[in-house]
Order: C-alpha cells, then sequence, then structure tokens
C-alpha cells in the first residue's frame, strides 16, 4: 500500500500548525494531526536534552514523501527535524481512499 503516516515533532504549538497547514493546503499531506504538551528526552550533542515539544502527524501517500520532508525542513526550526514516514499496511477503505485523493497533488 502506497500510504503513510508520517511522524513530526515541532518546537511549539505555532511552528506545529503553520507546518501542518502548509503541508494540508499544498496537498503534501491529507490531514494534520497536532499533539500538543509533549516532553521529549534524547540525546543531541553530546548531551541530553529534556525538551517540551509538539507532536505532528500526517496521512499522505508514498509519492509525496520528498516534498514534504523538504517543507518541512524549509519551515522547520530544528537543524535536524524529526520526520518519519511509517507504511500503512491496512485501514478502511474509504478512509485510505480519502488519503489518496486529497494528497494527490
Amino acid at each position: 500500500m502506497d500510504v503513510r503516516i508520517v511522524y513530526m515533532t515541532a518546537g511549539s504549538l505555532d511552528e506545529a500548525r503553520a507546518i501542518g497547514r502548509a503541508l494540508v493546503e499544498s496537498n503534501l499531506a491529507a490531514c494534520v494531526n497536532i499533539i500538543d504538551n509533549m516532553n521529549s528526552l534524547y540525546m543531541w550533542q553530546g548531551a541530553l536534552q529534556d525538551d517540551p515539544e509538539v507532536t505532528v502527524i500526517a496521512k499522505t501517500v508514498e509519492q509525496r514523501i520528498p516534498a514534504l520532508i523538504d517543507t518541512v525542513k524549509a519551515m522547520h526550526s530544528y537543524e535536524c527535524p524529526c520526520v518519519l514516514s511509517i507504511p500503512v499496511d491496512s485501514g478502511n477503505p474509504e478512509f485510505v481512499a480519502w488519503i489518496r485523493k486529497e494528497s494527490a497533488g
């Protein structure tokens, strides 16, 4: 199946909303979910980081991933933003068809 869930994080709710809007308005994603108030623990440049972040989840198709990544990188405040494409192997056929239609570009 060509449908993908894209997991991302953002440094603020405003940044997540701006990226989400850009992805949906340009048909790079059919839908973006934004989940505020997440905390992330990670190593960055040799130091443990403990930061508030916002989770961003996009639904799209495989062929849109390169442009989606380029858009996120151009808009993101992080030097190395988290963008992970996860294949979807099944789902509600009507919803999957809607994702394909809305992310067709």
